[in-house]
């Protein structure tokens, strides 16, 4: 996503009613695609440091200040039920408290979110860091989780490089 291919002014801040029900199921069902990431990058965060990412990202859609969007596909050994891998080039993601879940305005559970924190080291002696990123799941139908995640790094709680 490039700047120049967006509308002067254009802000990307999507409640995550929309960041789950609109743009990660639509990515997800394969419909939309060219339109969606125009404004959600597909990256994998992990293969990156924190730091990293706003030369992948180019300052597509976010502004000083504002969170970053990406998709990032779910990784073979979590789509197969085991623990994900969060480690980066030089340190690591860490869940930091309890995931909760996102609702739709009618109050239906549609998604789940998940706060990480990144580490720099291998754990467990890792330092943390003020680096914060956003896990989003989609729920399918029945509750159970669909096949891929969105994660949001939020840039207005980041330290610098």
């Amino acid at each position: 996503c490039a700047m120049g291919e967006l509308p002067p002014g254009y802000r990307f801040y999507p409640t995550e009613e929309e960041l789950v029900r609109f743009y990660l199921r639509h990515k997800l069902d394969g419909s939309r695609r060219a339109d969606i990431e125009r404004v959600i990058p597909v990256v994998d965060v992990c293969s990156l440091d924190p730091w990293q990412l706003p030369e992948v990202h180019r300052g597509a859609c976010a502004g000083h200040g504002e969170p970053w969007f990406y998709f990032c596909a779910r990784q073979d050994r979590e789509a197969r039920g085991g623990r994900p891998s969060r480690t980066t080039p030089s340190g690591y993601w860490k869940a930091a408290g309890t995931p909760g879940l996102v609702y739709s305005a009618a109050g239906r559970p549609v998604g789940t979110k998940k706060t990480m924190v990144f580490y720099r080291g291998r754990a467990p002696a890792g330092t943390k860091t003020k680096w914060k990123m956003n896990e989003y799941r989609a729920l399918e139908e029945d509750g159970s989780d669909a096949d891929g995640a969105a994660r949001t790094l939020a840039s207005e709680k980041c330290e610098e490089p």
